[in-house]
């Protein structure tokens, strides 16, 4: 379920600033990510900006915007006011939203992650892997934030999203599932033997610089993706993106 969160009343007329957390709306840019907003929440879309210099992806989101009722706004002044890059030629603006979880389906956890590129990068790949759903506890980097849009290409239109002030929060709304925190003090995760299970299951990852705490051992099974010695621990895109691909390979033919 998708809740928008309140515009204001001149929202038709209102000037667009830049980004910034408090805001009611949030705005992609470039071609792909706006198509992709378009596609997968045109109801919180409420305006499109195209540069004079757009070309044939002109074409693609006028006749979407065509369609769903959206207005379009020929206007190079604003796109280079909120873009930092030169080469953005759409914009897509849309309203904040709230979404609840299926707690039906497996879901990616991430507490307290701060880095805008490698949330949008994750985004990308659980959606890459079939994943929806993904549950981040606070405090925690800005899902609506544009350089997060950008660097999910547009994927963060395409999964449920919601936030929680603890990880207490989240597990009690989550129902019933298996949970398996990435650690280095865990099992190796080739060393996980599934059986038959009709619950969906939970991969949770901490901080960039500090992982997750300590009392997360004692939720689960802890697994660990081991690696040379040479490096003490791996990125966290890295680290997810492995885990991430694992787990469905192995889930899927688990016995």
């Amino acid at each position: 379920m998708m809740e928008l969160y309140p515009l204001p009343a001149d929202w038709k007329e209102m000037k667009i600033r830049p980004y910034k957390k408090d805001l009611p709306y949030s705005y992609t840019c470039g071609v792909f990510p706006t198509i992709e907003l378009m596609d997968h929440c045109p109801s919180a879309v409420f305006r499109v900006l195209l540069s004079e210099k757009i070309g044939k992806g002109g074409d693609l989101i006028r006749e979407r915007a065509s369609k769903r009722g959206i207005p379009v706004v020929v206007d190079d002044k604003t796109i280079a006011r909120l873009s930092p890059k030169e080469n953005c030629f759409a914009i897509g603006v849309f309203t904040k939203y709230e979404q609840t979880l299926d707690a039906r389906r497996n879901h990616i956890v991430l507490v307290n992650p701060s880095d805008m590129g490698n949330l949008g990068t994750i985004i990308r790949t659980l959606t890459a892997f079939g994943f929806q759903d993904l549950a981040m506890i606070r405090p925690c980097a800005d899902v609506f934030d544009p350089r997060v849009i950008r660097a999910s290409m547009g994927a963060a239109f395409r999964i449920r999203v919601s936030m929680y002030d603890t990880f207490d929060a989240y597990q009690k709304i989550c129902g019933d599932r298996d949970f398996y925190p990435f650690m280095l003090n865990g099992r190796p995760m080739e060393e996980l033997v599934f059986t038959k299970t009709d619950k969906p299951y939970s991969l949770l990852f901490g901080n960039e610089s500090s992982g997750l705490p300590d009392h997360f051992l004692s939720l689960g099974t802890p697994v660990r993706i081991t690696h040379e010695n040479t490096v003490d621990s791996l990125n966290l895109t890295i680290a997810a993106g492995i885990g991430i691909h694992w787990f469905t390979h192995r889930k899927e033919t688990e016995q």
